[in-house]
């Protein structure tokens, strides 16, 4: 049977196979064979980079979602807490915007600024509203950050790891060129693969690791400065609220005071 186009197809059991398939199919062959050739040691090196990888793409894809859904919700919060006259108003509907770092530094300034105007008037210290808001964002700069040294340390360990794995091989590979007694590829073959495989395992685990830690390490920086830069917005907007407290609650404060 023959075909016409850009494409050739190939029928096996009925089903049009394209060479893209046939080329995937081969392929997966050929790593199956190697990896049942190896021998217990690099099996089990193999063993642990994969978990390594499994743990480290649980990680890298929780944490894609989390700071995605903080960004989004950083800016939707900043655009209300802008457009609120009141601090009540933005504590009001703050809850909505929970993913986003910067309601936890707005609730806890807010709750010491509420504490130093419960009995009416303008707050007595702003410096403790301004300790409390960066106490809040380095409470969430920690809380982003947990995780992260495990890609840090996949990203450092697992082409040692590999590399355990490549000098083991070689190791085969002279003990099987000695049994031999003579130069032959049949001789060093099985060793050599064992030490490419593990080589090849242990970057494939590792370059994605450390590719997400310096991703996430920027984000951190950008969520850090965004933390930083609301604080004084909220100092801010605290100072423009005892501006326009009202004069006969500011005088009953000074003489409570």
């Amino acid at each position: 049977m023959f075909f016409s186009g850009p494409q050739w197809f190939a029928t096996l059991k009925g089903e049009m196979i394209t060479p893209h398939a046939l080329m995937a199919t081969y392929a997966v062959g050929e790593i199956g064979n190697m990896l049942a050739q190896t021998g217990p040691v690099a099996k089990t090196v193999l063993l642990i980079l994969l978990i390594f990888s499994l743990i480290s793409w649980s990680i890298i894809l929780a944490k894609w979602s989390s700071f995605r859904r903080a960004r989004v919700q950083s800016g939707r919060f900043l655009r209300a807490f802008r457009k609120a006259i009141r601090l009540q108003d933005v504590s009001a509907v703050s809850e909505q915007f929970k993913p986003s770092p910067l309601v936890s530094v707005f609730e806890q300034g807010y709750e010491e600024y509420r504490r130093q105007t419960s009995g009416g008037g303008a707050p007595r210290n702003l410096s403790s509203i301004q300790r409390a808001t960066q106490i809040a964002a380095s409470e969430e700069l920690t809380r982003m950050e947990s995780r992260l040294p495990w890609l840090a340390t996949t990203g450092a360990v697992t082409p040692f790891i590999g590399l355990f794995g490549t000098v083991w091989g070689i190791i085969d590979a002279f003990q099987g060129l000695g049994n031999a007694g003579a130069a032959t590829l049949r001789a060093v073959a099985p060793g050599i693969s064992e030490a490419l495989i593990t080589t090849a395992a242990g970057l494939f685990v590792a370059i994605p690791a450390v590719i997400a830690y310096n991703q996430f390490a920027q984000h951190l920086r950008e969520f850090g400065a965004r933390m930083d830069d609301f604080a004084l917005e909220f100092l801010n907007a605290a100072e423009n609220a005892a501006m326009t407290a009202p004069v006969a609650s500011r005088g009953t404060q000074r003489v409570l005071d």
